[in-house]
């Protein structure tokens, strides 16, 4: 580590801290959180354009069917998966539900892992 004057604020270097999967749980719901923001008025869009007449919706169906959207949309069903498990794993712990160590490893790991297996349900149904 370094060692920082007295009188100056501590900046912590964040590529040497070690999360347990705890913490990149946490730390990945507020980063899917923030893709979901930025998701929704694509999406709105999206949706929009699809509804104003068939000429439309074959254009978005076009432009969905290109593989690098494809991975853009994967991406966004992984942040609404992780968003949502994360967040019943959050208010669960706010009642007092698994909050010691082991319960909270555990429902850690099941949110990772519950994320992981919608996301390659979708992958498998997009690049069927």
């Amino acid at each position: 580590m370094y060692k920082a004057r007295p009188d100056r604020p501590v900046t912590l270097p964040l590529m040497s801290l070690h999360l347990p999967l705890a913490g990149w749980v946490s730390f990945l719901h507020r980063v899917s959180g923030v893709l979901l923001f930025f998701c929704l008025p694509l999406a709105l869009y999206a949706l929009d354009r699809a509804m104003s007449g068939p000429q439309a919706f074959d254009e978005v169906r076009n432009t969905l069917a290109q593989p690098a959207v494809r991975v853009l949309l994967l991406l966004a069903v992984w942040a609404l998966a992780h968003h949502l498990f994360a967040g019943i794993r959050h208010l669960l712990m706010d009642v007092h539900v698994g909050v010691n160590l082991a319960a909270a490893r555990r429902s850690a790991l099941i949110v990772a892992i519950a994320a992981g297996v919608v996301v390659l349900i979708t992958a498998w149904r997009l690049f069927a």
